[in-house]
């Protein structure tokens, strides 16, 4: 049986967050995959992707290890196709020049409307419909779709979800019917995976709807965060998951780190909006995770996330080289925190799977990130092409494998 076609028994289900969430996602993989014996980001049986989840899910699934997505979304000078966060905000000047060429058929209905009774007709409700000239996002995100098409024809990856070896599912909501649909499930595995991706994270009021098969379709977190279901119901028995979005706690941060007390109203509109999209989410995350106990009892969910008095996350500034490395550093430090911290926990649902914590690893009193990458830069030995790249990669592969298989000697023994 071959594997895009076996019951999927591991899984990794990564929430969205913007550029920020995906370098959080990737400083956490980083961490778990050095701690966790026996479980392969790159060898899973099922993806979940939901937004800028989205991008590292399909990553994942074409084989791309979290180092070499490091390289491209943090480390950008190292990387052969680099990811620029400025991508993001062009403006999408074809969206406000098809809704302003409706303007003018809009204002003569509108006018029209009002003249036929101008005694009984309202004056602004009659112009109402002049707010369909309102452009449906302020930046165009077609930039994502043509960055990973380029970055899925590398030798060796596939735009295609056909084509994988592993399943991979990414979300995004039916604007029309506001149903979740899952790019990659059967009926729905024709479409490319850059487009699918640019779809789940094509946030309304921020980039406009995409268009796929005659049907509009925005950012996948308005109906769930994780989208965990989709991997539990195709018969995953152990999920990881990663959500980067929880509320900010000014008072904790506060208290907790001695940081100044912050008013999150003084951060102007953008601050309440980000504080309310998220503590609406992960409100509906957490009733989610409620439910897969009840549901799926002989399924394991676990997750992980940053700290709600993590003031770095919630106020990094995505365009900086050095607060990108600094939030995946922390990510990564966090993380292997977590895993100590909740071993007891954690420690028997994992075996339950063939997977185990790896303490040695967590124990380790330097061991960082930064470090981390610095090595493998010193094993490409300054090679700057794709060969010494895939050589990297392929040398962490082989380093898994022979892991995996001492892990397993060790359980049969």
């Amino acid at each position: 049986m071959c594997p895009a076609s076996r019951p999927p028994q591991m899984a990794v289900a990564l929430a969205g967050g913007g550029p920020l969430g995906a370098i959080y996602e990737i400083g956490a993989l980083m961490a778990l995959a050095e701690a966790l014996d026996g479980f392969d980001f790159n060898d899973l049986d099922a993806y979940v992707g939901v937004s800028a989840g989205g991008f590292i899910a399909a990553g994942l699934a074409n084989g791309l290890s979290p180092a070499y997505m490091y390289r491209m979304f943090i480390d950008s000078d190292s990387a052969e196709i680099p990811f620029d966060p400025e991508m993001l905000l062009k403006p999408a000047f074809g969206e406000y020049a098809r809704r302003a060429g409706t303007v003018p058929a809009l204002l003569w209905a509108s006018l029209g409307e009002y003249l036929r009774d101008p005694l009984r007709r309202d004056l602004v409700a009659s112009f109402a419909r002049l707010s369909r000239a309102i452009p449906t996002g302020i930046f165009n995100n077609a930039g994502v779709g043509e960055f990973l098409r380029r970055l899925f024809a590398l030798p060796g990856l596939t735009n295609d979800f056909r084509q994988l070896k592993r399943r991979l599912f990414l979300i995004a909501t039916d604007l029309d019917s506001g149903a979740a649909v899952a790019f990659g499930s059967k009926g729905h595995d024709h479409v490319p995976i850059a487009t699918a991706i640019q779809a789940s994270s094509a946030l309304p009021g921020l980039f406009p709807p995409v268009e796929i098969d005659g049907r509009w379709f925005v950012d996948g977190a308005l109906k769930k965060t994780l989208h965990a279901s989709v991997a539990l119901k195709a018969g995953a028995r152990l999920v990881l998951c990663i959500n980067p979005l929880v509320p900010f706690d000014a008072k904790l941060a506060s208290h907790e780190k001695h940081l100044k007390r912050r008013q999150l109203v003084d951060g102007g509109l953008p601050v309440v909006l980000a504080q309310t999209f998220r503590s609406i989410i992960h409100s509906r995350m957490e009733t989610g995770l409620a439910k897969y106990d009840i549901e799926y009892t002989d399924a394991d969910v676990i997750l992980f996330e940053p700290h709600r008095d993590d003031a770095d996350m919630f106020f990094t500034n995505m365009f900086s080289y050095g607060d990108r490395k600094r939030l995946s550093e922390q990510a990564y430090r966090k993380t292997r925190e977590e895993l100590l911290r909740r071993y007891d926990e954690l420690a028997p649902k994992l075996a339950r799977h063939g997977v185990a914590i790896n303490r040695a690893v967590l124990v380790e009193p330097h061991r960082s990130l930064a470090r981390r990458m610095a090595q493998l830069k010193r094993r490409r030995v300054g090679a700057l092409g794709r060969t010494a790249l895939v050589l990297s990669d392929t040398l962490d592969d082989l380093g898994r494998v022979l892991k995996r298989l001492q892990h397993r000697q060790r359980l049969a023994a």
